[in-house]
């Protein structure tokens, strides 16, 4: 009986990322993730485009008492244009820790990404002269961070302390954003508040 054999790793199609680094010269915080979702699950053209990711519904309730603020109700889409704003204002520059993966399931899932070309974070870094803190929510974001600067993982909630480019930096650990992760919004929200509070961008 004849099988048709299952594809290797080398021929699944690898991805570019779509992205340009989002990095406000001003930059206090850098936050990183691994890549982007499939463009099928985006509903817009920026960072954390799922609906159903609740990075921007968290921001929202943190920073304006609503977790809908930055969302479009009645298009079901988030408002790329206030985002920006925002993140301008902030001082927050938003990126990934790879700029090429192959998926080696069709889905958004990390644990199911291959890294082929991890991003220089440390050119990343150069281009915000005034960052001192990064943030990631997943776990492979915190893995390629932790082996890049060769600092110890932090545990959900907490930072580790490193320097890199001249500077003492921290590298905070936040919950996922995603809805898989088992864990209500106010309650994720609660680690970004003192995060924020803590480098200083909420009073």
């Amino acid at each position: 009986m004849n099988t048709i054999p299952s594809p290797s790793v080398s021929d699944i199609a690898v991805e570019e990322h779509p992205l340009r680094p989002f990095l406000p010269p001003h930059a206090r915080l850098l936050m990183l993730g691994s890549f982007p979702p499939q463009k099928k699950r985006w509903c817009m053209e920026f960072y954390y485009p799922n609906i159903i990711n609740d990075m921007w519904r968290i921001m929202g309730y943190l920073f304006y008492e609503d977790r809908n603020h930055f969302v479009d109700l009645s298009r079901k889409c988030f408002s790329k244009e206030d985002i920006e704003r925002f993140l301008c204002e902030k001082g927050i520059a938003l990126y990934d820790t790879a700029t090429a993966v192959r998926r080696l399931q069709d889905n958004a899932s990390d644990k199911y990404l291959e890294v082929v070309t991890p991003t220089d974070l440390h050119r990343l870094l150069g281009c915000i002269p005034e960052c001192t803190a990064i943030v990631t929510s997943g776990q492979k974001a915190t893995d390629t961070l932790c082996e890049t600067f060769s600092i110890e993982q932090p545990s959900v909630g907490n930072y580790s302390a490193f320097t890199a480019e001249g500077r003492d930096l921290r590298l905070y650990r936040m919950p996922s954003s995603s809805r898989a992760y088992p864990m209500k919004l106010e309650k994720k929200a609660v680690f970004y508040r003192r995060m924020m509070e803590d480098i200083g961008l909420l009073p």
